[in-house]
Formats: structure tokens, C-alpha cells, sequence
């Protein structure tokens, strides 16, 4: 099975339809109730509710999810038994499986209770018609160029002691989605030189977004959120809890990490753990639906870059 530990949590949706052609005296058959295996349209709903349940187990790779909401519709019509099945569920990978296969087995139903009057009746097709809820979703919808700066704050990293791994772990997880790293650098634990460098890079620079990784813990030298909240115009507070929801799943760690995040001009600044691990989860829980604050920024400030 793919690994989907690492996706966000949303609300998926999908709908999906199948059908089936058979003779129009078979459809007055059934519109009649004169099927001698029972009602095609009340046996198909079961079918398809009982088919998306069961998708794990018939198919390998696909991961167990609660469904939260599923509807069957049955639709008679003159040559055809058009069935559609909506799916919804709040999970970190899609339900348009669960609805395909919910589709196809009552197709299957459909045909089973038909073939004894009706040999002609076959299957025509079985097809995804919409889902949402995905990455896609909410990926930056805007064709330019996004930019981001990356300041890692270490004394130890500063002075050559130790190797850097966090403000990486950063680069790749914001490369992974399309995002142009344009600056990186590495400082001390010293709130000055944090604060003058992102202020540069979101007033000079104008820098889409920033991210500071370390400096947000509990130690003596850890003064990140002290030196970045007078830069804040406006704070974001949904993302530090984000980011802290997200790791708390993983580690109970999470919980005393100290970051922060806000708005400065059209720059948007976070502050993340100074672990590999704190800091790549971090940009796992924000990405990509946080590239949309560049769209909401773009269309009120009109501005370009």
C-alpha cells in the first residue's frame, strides 16, 4: 500500500456511475415489480452500499476508510438502468475507488437479477464523473513563479559544528510543489540577525514565503517567535496550529514547540521546529493548500512580480 501518513486530513467527495442496457420490456419489468428475483432498484441501493464498504477487502492497495456519507441513485429510464453512487468521507486519501466499486457491483446486482428474462441486458460502463478533496484542490491556482527564503537559525549550525538536515528537509518538501527556494541561509541564535534577514527578504526581497526553521523550543537561546512577532503585521494563528495538530498525531513533542506564524506585506512568515523531522512534518502540514494565501495576496494587492 502507498504510504498516505504523511497527507493531510481533508473532506473527500466522489461520485461515480454505471450502467446497464437491456430490452425496454425488461425496463417495464421493472418498473412493474414483475422481476422474479425481486426489486431491481431497492436491491441495487443495497448492493452498491455494501459494495463501497467492502472495497478493501477486494481491492489490495486500497486503504480502509470510514465513510461518512454514501448515496445510490437508481435511475429507470427507457433502454437503460443508470446507476450513480456518492461517496464522502474525511480522510487522507480519496473515496473515488469506493465509489467506482460501489458502481460496478451494482451494475453486477443489476445484470444478475435481469439475465433469467432479458440475455441481452450487458454492462456498458462504469466511470468516475467527479471527486474533490485532494492535493489538487488546493494547489496555488496562479501560473507565476512562487519564491521562498529559508533561514535556519543554529549556533551549532552557524559556527560549522553540527551539519544541517532541517532547513533541507524545508528545501525539499517546498521543491517537491513547485516552490523556487530563492533564499537560504544559515544564523545564529541571535533575534538581531534572525529579524534583519527576513525582514530583507519580505520587504526587498518580497520573498512569497518565509520560513525560519529552529529557535522555537524552550531553551535559553530559542527566542525565534520573540524576534519574528514584532515583524508580524498580522499573526496566522491557524497555521502554528496546524503544524502543531499535525505533529501531535506523530509525536506528542509537538506540543511544545513554540512557533509561530503571520503576515507581512504580501510575505507570508513561519516559523518551524529546528528538527528534521519537527521541520519537514511541518511543511508536510501546510503544503500545498498554504500556496493559496499567494492567490487570496495576488487578487486583493494586484501587485506582480
Amino acid at each position: 500500500m502507498i504510504d498516505v501518513s504523511t497527507k493531510p486530513t481533508t473532506l473527500r467527495r466522489a461520485i461515480a456511475e454505471s450502467t446497464v442496457e437491456m430490452r425496454p420490456e425488461t425496463v417495464a419489468a421493472i418498473r412493474a415489480g414483475d422481476v422474479p428475483k425481486g426489486d431491481v432498484a431497492e436491491m441495487t441501493r443495497a448492493t452498491a452500499m455494501l459494495g463501497l464498504k467492502r472495497t478493501p477487502e477486494l481491492l489490495p492497495f486500497c486503504h480502509p476508510i470510514p465513510v461518512d456519507h454514501a448515496d445510490v441513485r437508481v435511475e429507470v429510464e427507457e433502454t437503460t438502468v443508470r446507476i450513480q453512487v456518492e461517496v464522502a468521507a474525511v480522510a487522507r486519501t480519496g473515496v473515488e475507488v469506493e465509489a467506482m466499486t460501489g458502481a460496478a457491483v451494482a451494475a453486477l446486482n443489476v445484470y444478475d437479477m435481469v439475465k433469467p428474462v432479458d440475455p441481452t441486458a450487458h454492462i456498458t460502463g462504469v466511470r468516475l464523473l467527479k471527486k474533490s478533496g485532494g492535493a489538487s484542490d488546493f494547489k496555488n491556482r496562479g501560473e507565476r513563479e512562487l519564491r521562498a527564503g529559508i533561514l535556519v537559525v543554529s549556533d551549532r549550525t552557524a559556527a560549522g559544528k553540527a551539519e544541517d538536515r532541517a532547513g533541507a528537509a524545508v528545501r525539499a518538501g517546498l521543491e517537491a510543489h513547485g516552490v523556487t527556494v530563492a533564499g537560504f541561509e544559515i544564523v545564529p541564535d541571535e533575534p538581531e540577525q534572525i529579524a534583519d534577514r527576513v525582514q530583507r527578504w519580505a520587504d526587498d526581497d518580497a520573498l512569497d514565503l518565509v520560513f525560519t526553521v529552529g529557535g522555537t523550543g524552550l531553551g535559553p537561546r530559542d527566542t525565534t517567535p520573540e524576534a519574528l512577532r514584532p515583524l508580524l503585521e498580522r499573526e496566522i494563528p491557524g497555521l502554528a496550529e496546524a503544524i502543531r495538530a499535525y505533529g501531535q498525531e506523530r509525536t506528542p513533542y509537538a506540543a511544545l514547540s513554540r512557533t509561530i506564524a503571520g503576515q507581512r506585506g504580501t510575505t507570508v512568515i513561519v516559523a518551524l521546529a529546528g528538527s528534521t523531522r519537527g521541520a519537514g512534518e511541518s511543511v508536510q502540514a501546510l503544503m500545498p493548500w498554504l500556496l493559496h494565501v499567494i492567490d487570496v495576496f495576488d487578487k486583493a494587492y494586484r501587485h506582480g512580480r
